[in-house]
């Protein structure tokens, strides 16, 4: 049981970690695409909103699923009613 918990542990830091890393990520390819974007004489249009914008959204998700709801440990007791759930009992 002691390892089940250590395991999961490990888990969130990885996925902690994998986050901050995928904000360093947007901000360098951010000001990467704003870069180009200068050095090709910045036209009216601001093409590198469309990358951003996705790469933003991918990130906001990725943060929920860190750091929301969905990144809670799950609980015996919550496993032990979902089993109770599942043959009938509640």
């Amino acid at each position: 049981m002691d390892e089940d918990i250590r395991e999961a542990a490990r888990k969130r830091i990885k996925a902690k970690r994998d986050f901050w890393g995928m904000v360093i990520i947007f901000v360098v390819i951010t000001v990467l695409l704003n870069v180009l974007w200068l050095i090709g004489g910045y036209q009216q249009y601001y093409w590198p909103m469309w990358p951003m914008i996705g790469f933003a959204l991918a990130t906001v998700f990725t943060a929920f699923n860190v750091y929301g709801p969905g990144g809670r440990p799950i609980t015996d007791e919550a496993v032990d009613r979902e089993v109770r759930k599942l043959k009938g009992g509640d």
